[in-house]
């Protein structure tokens, strides 16, 4: 089995919830007594979204890049991010990659294919929602992207920063989500949501949702474990 190396810390909830599922998911695969190789290089969400801020891409893809090359010296055969915010540079970062580096959002992308999703909304980071490396895969495939409007995104992002990469979670902001993707639904006809930040599978579900979710991290983790068992 391939050793997988994780970009951790963006945030740390979600890194814990990679690594839970992709011993699950191997030990479905593999068997019960079978647990992956696994190293994990912590960066710094808020590192991330500074950087973002400032639109500072070479210095963001530079601070990844480090860490993967630590994944790499580790002896990690490929790669993931746990934060979909970086992938925002995703295309620097593949160039310059000792290994292979699996993406989340082809990942997601190819699921809502499968799916045969015609329009999905997105809810990410400002930086996901108001960029366009999110939503250029899934229209090259035919699928139309709609994004909160600018209330929408400022609060959302002011809950992941405030509370979900602190690993907080409450009654009250699932509420206020599941307003959002209501709203998004009656004024542009999703009929899924992609949770495009690795945090908001800790506060929405396809059980809380009123569409149908494309958890990024299941999706993710579901292609991690079929590439690191692959040989």
């Amino acid at each position: 089995m391939q050793k997988i190396g994780l970009i951790g810390g963006i945030g740390p909830e979600s890194t814990v919830s990679y690594y839970r599922q992709l011993v699950h998911g191997v030990k479905q695969k593999m068997g019960e007594h079978t647990l992956p190789r696994i190293s994990i290089e912590t960066l710094n969400a808020f590192e991330v979204f500074a950087l973002c801020k400032q639109e500072r891409y070479d210095a963001l893809a530079d601070y990844v890049l480090d860490g993967i090359r630590s994944l790499a010296a580790a002896g990690a055969k490929c790669a993931a991010l746990t934060g979909n915010t970086p992938n925002i540079v995703f295309d620097q970062l593949k160039a310059s990659s000792p290994i292979p580096l699996v993406s989340a959002i082809e990942a997601t992308v190819a699921v809502a294919k499968a799916r045969g999703v015609c329009k999905v909304g997105l809810l990410g980071t400002v930086f996901t929602m108001t960029n366009t490396f999110f939503v250029e895969p899934f229209e090259r495939e035919g699928i139309t992207v709609a994004v909160p409007n600018a209330d929408e995104i400022e609060y959302i992002q002011g809950k992941i920063e405030s509370e979900l990469e602190h690993g907080i979670v409450t009654d009250e902001t699932r509420v206020g989500f599941v307003k959002i993707i209501e709203d998004m639904k009656a004024r542009a006809d999703i009929e899924q949501i992609v949770l495009g930040c690795t945090e908001l599978p800790l506060l929405l579900s396809d059980i809380s949702s009123p569409v149908p979710c494309l958890d990024t991290v299941a999706i993710h983790v579901a292609a991690l474990v079929e590439k690191i068992t692959q040989d």
